[in-house]
Order: structure tokens, then sequence, then C-alpha cells
């Protein structure tokens, strides 16, 4: 991410740079070469994204990064306001994702943005999981005068794919169910799959949804979402793009609950299911329907 950004500021004088207290050391050198377009401006997130509409609407193009609970739950009135009301045009980048801050607690956790931000009509979200991937996105839309959302985890995939903005992957085709894997998910995903005849779409752009790919690979009629976030967000596109053929939809998602324990962020992986061999029990349960 730090590469990308960097390489924006260097090519496009528009961009401008803002940060919460993260990310400071690692974009020390753009602070030494762009000292006027690279701020930290702290823990004020509210005021940092009211101040990046300020500069949108001057005709700048914001980049805002910080940690996800602090980005989206605590400015989301912004966002809506200053940014979704507005029409504005801005850039965030999350860290941290649903819980890579395991250990931090909930004040760090935030399996909630993805669906909190999609109430937000025009806001773009966009889940890269490769370094690559998030070039290529970030490139294509940091221009396009709408606010976007990327949400970065510390989980990757083990390979980039030739991926376009609000497109989906088509990786595998296969004729006994269609697995939606989004973002980071596609890495268990692939190893629970590898031997199930079944179709997997991966999706790094979810807002807006590809509902065209959803349809042309949905005629097994079993459908099953794996969401590296609170789950259900998806199940409405998903149920809009087939429509009116009916489909049995199944979910893999971060449950609808405060997660208690503290230790590793794979720790919390086995705890909620979100492993190759649980995956791979609840497609093949989905085939035997």
């Amino acid at each position: 991410m730090v590469k990308t950004v960097q390489s924006i500021l260097a090519t496009d004088d528009n961009v401008v740079l803002l940060l919460g207290d993260i990310g400071v050391w690692g974009f020390r050198e753009a602070f030494k070469l762009y000292p006027e377009r690279v701020f930290n401006i702290g823990i004020l997130e509210q005021s940092t994204i009211s101040l990046s509409a300020g500069l949108s609407m001057s005709g700048l193009i914001p980049v805002v990064h910080t940690i996800a609970p602090f980005l989206v739950e605590r400015a989301y009135e912004q966002l809506k306001d200053d940014f979704g009301y507005q029409k504005l045009g801005g850039n965030f980048i999350s860290v941290g994702a649903s819980y890579d801050y395991a250990a931090l607690g909930c004040t760090h956790h935030c399996p909630a943005d993805v669906g909190i931000l999609s109430n937000i009509p025009g806001m773009e979200i966009i889940l890269p999981s490769t370094a690559q991937e998030f070039d290529t996105l970030f490139k294509q839309t940091y221009t396009n005068g709408h606010p976007t959302y990327f949400r970065l985890s510390e989980r990757q995939n083990e390979q980039s794919y030739n991926i376009e903005f609000g497109k989906a992957h088509l990786v595998k085709q296969g004729k006994l169910a269609t697995v939606i894997a989004v973002g980071s998910m596609l890495k268990p995903v692939l190893a629970a799959c590898q031997d199930l005849d079944v179709t997997i779409l991966y999706y790094t752009t979810v807002f807006p949804f590809d509902v065209e790919a959803v349809r042309q690979n949905s005629q097994s009629g079993k459908i099953i979402v794996c969401e590296p976030y609170y789950s259900g967000v998806l199940a409405p596109k998903i149920l809009e793009a087939v429509y009116p053929n009916s489909v049995v939809i199944k979910q893999i998602g971060v449950p609808r609950q405060f997660l208690t324990n503290y230790g590793k962020a794979e720790e919390h992986d086995k705890e909620l299911g979100f492993t190759a061999e649980n995956i791979k029990q609840k497609v093949e349960r989905l085939i035997a329907l």
C-alpha cells in the first residue's frame, strides 16, 4: 500500500495523504519528499474526514489511512454527510480488517465495516488481497469522483489475479454449486474446493456488486458466500442477481457477536470456522441438498 500511494504522490500533485497516527513510519519518506501534501492529523478521525472533504471540494484528491474501526465506526457520520450526501470523491484505506489485531480486543476489531458503509449511497467498497491487486484497483479508481473504501488485511491470498474494479473474477467453473469468495477468503476457499466440482467467483469489489457474474454462474441453484466480515451483506445482491429463479444461499462469515477471547487472528479463524476443512464440509453439505 505504501509503495502504491507514494508512487501516486510522485506523479499526481492533486493527491493529499492524511494519516491518523497510523502508518507514519511506513510513510516516513513521503513526509520528507512531499511535506506540503502528507500530514499526520493524529487521533482525530472525524475531523480528518471533514478536512478531507474540504480538500475534495477544493479539487484535490484526499487519501485517508488509519485502522478500520477508527476510520469507519468513529467517523461514520462524516463519511455519510461530508462525502456520501455531497457526492464527493475520496479514498479511505483501512488496515486491521475484522480482527487482525485480535489481541487488542473490541476497540480494534471491525467486522461491521462493510455492512455499515454499504448503507451510504454511492460508497464503493473494495477488498484487495495482495499488494499487486491493491495497486491495480487503487490506480483504477482513485480519481473517479466517488468515495471509495479500501479494506486491507494482514491476511493475503497466495497469488494475484487479473482483477478489474466492479467485476468478479471467475477462478474455476463447476456444476454442483457456486462459491463466492470475497477478498482474503479466496485462500481457504481454494484449499477447500480443489477436489470439488464447483464454480468459484472471486470478488475484490463488493460495491458496486457484479450481479451479472452471479447470474451467469449460478445454474446449480446453490450458492455459498464466504465473507471476511459480518455475514449477510451480499445476500440481497445475490437474490437480486438470480431473480426470478430460486436459489439456496448459505453463508460463511463473522458471526454477529463480540469476540471476547484474546489471542491470534488464526485462533479466531479456527473458532469461527474460517478454515479450509470447515468450508469444505459446508460446501459438501450444500451440494448434498
